[in-house]
């Protein structure tokens, strides 16, 4: 096993409402931090201020190059309504080198290092 860092991640986030998980989704590919995010209606369970909840949201994973994780990260801070959100990365192993080299094309900016 290679100490190499993985060059692809998925970040995941969970959000309230549909149309905040499509605004994210929009927002995250327009920057070019995210090739592909895919949206998925759930239940949540959890506690939060010492109380049991139970809510629908939606799952937002976005697929995305591992350097770019800090900035994802921060704009889903910045664009989360939620107090504490949910940002979990999630590196690639491996994955179909014809898909990961679309990812790479799909996430190039004039920033971005190679």
């Amino acid at each position: 096993m290679s100490a190499k860092e993985p060059k692809f991640c998925v970040v995941q986030t969970t959000i309230d409402t549909e149309a905040g998980a499509e605004r994210l989704a929009r927002a995250l590919l327009a920057a070019k931090l995210a090739a592909c995010v895919q949206i998925f209606p759930i239940r949540s369970f959890y506690v939060w201020a010492g109380e049991t909840r139970a809510d629908a949201e939606f799952l937002v994973q976005s697929k995305a190059r591992a350097q770019d994780y800090d900035a994802l990260a921060a704009a889903i801070r910045a664009a989360h309504p939620y107090e504490v959100p949910e940002i979990i990365r999630l590196d690639v192993a491996a994955g179909d080198p014809a898909y990961l080299d679309w990812a790479a094309r799909a996430t190039e900016r004039d920033d971005a290092a190679s």
